[in-house]
């Protein structure tokens, strides 16, 4: 039972007692039985943090569902290593060496020391956001309904766009509020702090409090840093503006807005392809070019560390500058001056790889289940399921069953990552002993 196949058979677990608790007729808003298939797609989007659903939430659900998917949601944005983890510490119980490797691997830490202090904290920054966002939302929501009723919301919204879940109560997700300036800073904020990752929190932590101390001293910010905040900064900024430029005159999502509510759609759309299946315009009314740099932004993702999806940033800025590494004719990859070690170049090509096929496959299936739907909604499902995003085109719940698993499988290999998955099938790789000769061939 190796690390990987804790982590792989730990989320089918969650996902497992999830379906169970769904499927009772507490967690239905009219009593009944739920269906498996249901139980079983809403509880994998769930822990998945997808966001993809097949039923209206506020109204099929009742509060204990609702409860019930908030807190697969806080499971599977957390990462099921370190939910357990902090179930351990809580229970008073010290972790072992394999305990500390199972934290080192799932949050990609180095060395073992530290370990239980690490997932405290993150625990703690996790609160922190998740309770700043429910009370900054409340004023919204209380304008609309009940006192109670608007801290539910809040408090779901809020988690739910932390862990970059997109699950909303509202049978329009959020276009009732597509003017609402604190819904557009609030969610969009939830949800970058959520996907941009841990590491990367606590290291500007750490760079404002040494500034604030007016420390002297050199500060190096790690390569991670580097890359996570500029490739965020990038795609945000460039997302809003291809966004507005493309559905500009759309009659069907922003033409009919004032300018300074079309540049507030176009940055809430392309914060959401961060992973956070929230949208505050309908998307099957979208262009075709407008879908196709969604579905751009979705394939990329979050930052590694963070709780949303995607083939991550660090691995697009790798093959980006092994891009630029071949068209200058040099032989190392170099990023920010620093080199990147070619195992982690050769893991990127692998993610990416991997991802490709994952949806390529996925969207096969569903066409061949599904032949009547457009092959842009097909592949806008499928590499949102992937991609653990949760925005669509408002075919979900009209595919077959056989597509309904086939995207429940694809939100499953996507949440837990292609690699992990392949190393849980395959078992830990052994060392090779045999140095094989080099032959060149034609490449490109």
């Amino acid at each position: 039972m190796t690390v990987a196949r804790t982590v792989c058979l730990g989320f089918l677990a969650v996902i497992a007692i999830g379906t169970l608790l769904l499927m009772l007729p507490f967690a239905r808003a009219d009593g009944a039985w739920g269906g498996l298939v249901t139980a079983l797609f809403t509880s994998t989007s769930a822990v998945c943090v997808t966001g993809l659903i097949v039923v209206d939430t506020g109204t099929y659900f009742s509060f204990w569902g609702q409860l019930v998917i908030l807190l697969l949601i806080q499971i599977g944005g957390l990462g099921y290593m370190t939910a357990t983890t902090f179930l351990l510490l809580l229970l008073g119980r010290k972790l072992g060496l394999r305990d500390k490797i199972a934290v080192q691997q799932s949050l990609d830490k180095q060395g073992l020391s530290g370990a239980g202090g690490l997932v405290k904290s993150i625990i703690a920054v996790t609160l922190f956001f998740e309770l700043t966002g429910t009370f900054l939302m409340i004023p919204v929501f209380a304008a609309r309904y009940s006192l109670d009723q608007a801290l539910w919301l809040s408090l779901f919204h809020s988690v739910s766009a932390f862990n970059n879940a997109g699950f909303s109560l509202f049978p329009d997700s959020l276009i009732s509020y597509a003017t609402s300036l604190p819904i557009n800073l609030v969610i969009p904020a939830l949800v970058i702090i959520g996907g941009i990752g841990y590491q990367v929190i606590m290291d500007f932590y750490f760079l404002i409090r040494e500034r604030l101390r007016c420390s002297r001293e050199r500060i190096v910010l790690p390569l991670n840093f580097k890359i996570a905040i500029s490739t965020t900064i990038f795609l945000l900024i460039g997302g809003t503006i291809a966004l507005l430029v493309i559905e500009y005159r759309n009659p069907n999502t922003f033409a009919p807005f004032s300018f300074p509510d079309k540049v507030l759609l176009s940055w809430f759309q392309a914060v959401m392809p961060r992973t956070a299946g929230f949208n505050s315009i309908d998307y099957s009314q979208m262009t075709t070019a407008g879908l196709f740099l969604t579905i751009a932004l979705m394939f990329i993702g979050a930052n590694p560390g963070g709780t949303g999806g995607g083939i991550k940033t660090t691995t697009f800025r790798v093959l980006l500058a092994c891009t630029r590494t071949v068209l200058q004719g040099k032989e190392e990859v170099l990023c920010y001056q620093r080199q990147i070690p070619m195992l982690l170049v050769l893991k990127a090509v692998g993610v990416v790889f991997g991802s490709i096929m994952t949806v390529l496959f996925s969207t096969m299936l569903i066409a061949l289940a599904d032949p009547d739907f457009d092959f842009i909604q097909i592949l806008f499902e499928s590499v949102s399921a992937f991609a653990t995003v949760g925005l669509s085109m408002g075919i979900t719940a009209k595919v077959s069953i056989l597509s309904k698993l086939v995207l429940i499988a694809t939100m499953y290999v996507g949440r837990v990552g292609v690699l992990l998955l392949m190393s849980a099938v395959f078992g830990n790789p052994n060392p090779s002993v045999v140095n094989y000769p080099e032959e060149n061939l034609l490449v490109g």
